[in-house]
């Protein structure tokens, strides 16, 4: 299968590493020194589930030198997906589909506006990865796991095709029968730990076992299960008892991406995390107080990060 990886972060290098090691043919989508360092030595990725190069290795920083195919996987940061969904054109024919892995729910529909409904699934991932340096990336947690699944959810000859090019990679792999309800729960998980551990700017291990910080990751939770029911998603009643137990058998030292991000200076997913649920919340009805604080107390930072205030 071709397959394009439209961003070689931890997430793009990881999955798209894997399948290119598994003989599929993968390019990578990078810009800057990372994709100068994988053109001339390749991509290094060490992992917790062995280490591997990929060399040499595809990459390049324009769509159109790459052509039609077959599947394209969106591993670019949640706020980048719309342009990305524009400058990916070149790379869609006919029978192409488009995977994203982001965190929040909103980027298969970004996808749908620049792209159309009939090459967009719904997808995410679960791994903890980074760039470690320029073509080099670092697998440091969390069993690495895909899912994506049609967005009418129903099954289609695609996405087991998909699914089975992964397994042949070895990559833990899954096509829900309701890849809405997929995609809540790990937004569920995700958004909790991300805006308070942005908060709190404390490890995950930290955050479970401070009784009040504990109450706001369920408090967190709740408010989001609260607007995916306002939006005709059914989740387990049980999802936020489950989620902490996930969280209380994690690492001590986890931190997510945003928190990351948030913590380095960077701009962050905040507005497709905690953000999105404070937005979603006001246009349903469903309120959000918890959300909307964390939102609030982050959003000046957001805001310098991207060189929109100055303090």
């Amino acid at each position: 299968m071709r397959v394009a990886v439209y961003g070689a972060g931890g997430v793009g290098g990881y999955f798209g590493g894997r399948l290119a090691q598994a003989g599929e043919d993968v390019v990578f989508i990078a810009r800057g020194e990372h994709l100068r360092a994988i053109q001339s030595n390749g991509l290094q990725v060490d992992s917790i589930k062995g280490d591997f190069q990929v060399q040499p290795a595809q990459a390049t920083d324009d769509p159109r030198r790459v052509g039609v195919v077959d599947a394209i996987l969106v591993a670019v940061k949640a706020w980048q997906v719309a342009e990305a969904a524009r400058a990916m054109r070149p790379l869609v024919g006919p029978s192409t589909f488009v995977v994203p892995l982001q965190n929040g729910v909103d980027a298969p529909y970004e996808l749908i506006d620049a792209l159309g409904a009939g090459h967009t699934l719904g997808g995410l991932c679960r791994i903890s990865a980074l760039i470690a340096a320029p073509g080099h990336i670092r697998h440091v947690g969390v069993e690495p796991y895909i899912a994506f699944g049609e967005l009418d959810r129903g099954p289609s000859e695609r996405s087991e095709l998909l699914r089975a090019v992964f397994e042949r990679a070895g990559v833990q792999v899954e096509v829900p029968v309701d890849i809405h309800v997929a995609l809540w729960e790990k937004f569920v998980f995700i958004a909790a730990i991300s805006g308070v551990g942005g908060v709190a700017r404390a490890p995950l291990g930290m955050l479970r076992s401070v009784p009040e910080t504990r109450q706001m990751l369920a408090k967190t939770m709740q408010e989001i299960m609260a607007v995916a029911r306002a939006r005709g998603v059914t989740l387990s009643p049980d999802l936020v008892a489950r989620t902490l137990a996930f969280i209380d058998g994690s690492p001590f030292g986890v931190n997510a991406s945003m928190q990351r991000d948030i913590t380095e200076g960077r701009p962050s997913e905040l507005h497709y995390q905690n953000g999105a649920v404070v937005r979603m919340g006001r246009k349903l009805g469903v309120p959000t107080p918890v959300n909307a604080c964390i939102f609030a107390s982050l959003l000046p930072q957001e805001m310098r990060a991207r060189g929109e205030l100055q303090y």
